[in-house]
C-alpha cells in the first residue's frame, strides 16, 4: 500500500516523464573547454601569498584556496599559505572521527592531505599561534612541515609580501 493517493502517483509519473532523467549520456560533455587566458608561469622570484580565515568543512573557499596556491607552486611561484583565526583548524594533523586521521565522510581529510602535499612539493604554511589556540588546538597537533607563528606576524607576513610585490590571495569566510 503506497502512502499516496491515486492522483499524487500519477502526478509524480508525469513529472518524471517531462524531462528525460538524465538527459545526457555519461561522458557528455556539458560545458566548452576553451582557455581564455595564456597558462603563465612565474618569472624568477615571484610569489603568491595566500591567507586563509576559514573553517575547514564550512565551506569550499578555504579548500580551493589551498588548491590555487598548489597550482601557483606548480607554476613556479614561491608559494605560501598562511592560515590564521579559524584557518588555524585546517592545519591540525589530530582530526578525524573516531580516531585521528580517520576519515568520518568523503572529503573529511581533503584539507589535510592537500596541506601535506603542498609542503612536499615545497610550499611553505604558517599557521598563526592565537588562532590555534582561541579552538582549541595544540601546537604539537600541527601538520609536520606547518610553521607556528606568532599573532602580530599576519600583517607583517602581508606587508613582506606586497613590499616583494607578491600575489596575494585572501579567502574568508566564517
Amino acid at each position: 500500500m503506497s502512502v499516496f493517493d491515486d492522483e499524487i502517483l500519477a502526478n509524480i509519473e508525469k513529472s518524471v516523464a517531462e524531462v528525460p532523467h538524465p538527459s545526457q549520456a555519461k561522458g557528455t560533455n556539458l560545458y566548452g573547454s576553451t582557455k581564455i587566458f595564456p597558462d603563465y608561469q612565474a618569472s624568477e622570484g615571484q610569489s603568491y601569498l595566500t591567507l586563509v580565515h576559514g573553517i575547514p568543512h564550512e565551506s569550499s573557499v578555504s579548500f580551493v584556496a589551498i588548491l590555487q596556491a598548489t597550482r601557483a607552486l606548480r607554476k613556479g611561484f614561491d608559494s605560501v599559505i598562511y592560515f590564521y583565526g579559524p584557518g588555524a583548524l585546517a592545519c591540525m594533523d589530530t582530526r578525524g572521527f573516531p580516531t585521528t586521521g580517520d576519515v568520518a565522510f568523503p572529503g573529511n581529510q581533503n584539507m589535510n592531505d592537500s596541506l601535506k602535499t603542498f609542503i612536499g612539493e615545497g610550499g611553505t604554511v604558517f599557521c598563526c599561534r592565537f588562532g590555534m589556540a582561541l579552538h582549541g588546538c595544540r601546537e604539537e597537533d600541527l601538520i609536520e612541515g606547518v610553521v607556528p607563528c606568532h599573532p602580530l606576524d599576519v600583517q607583517d607576513c602581508v606587508i613582506h609580501f606586497a613590499n616583494k610585490g607578491a600575489i596575494i590571495n585572501s579567502v574568508y569566510n566564517l
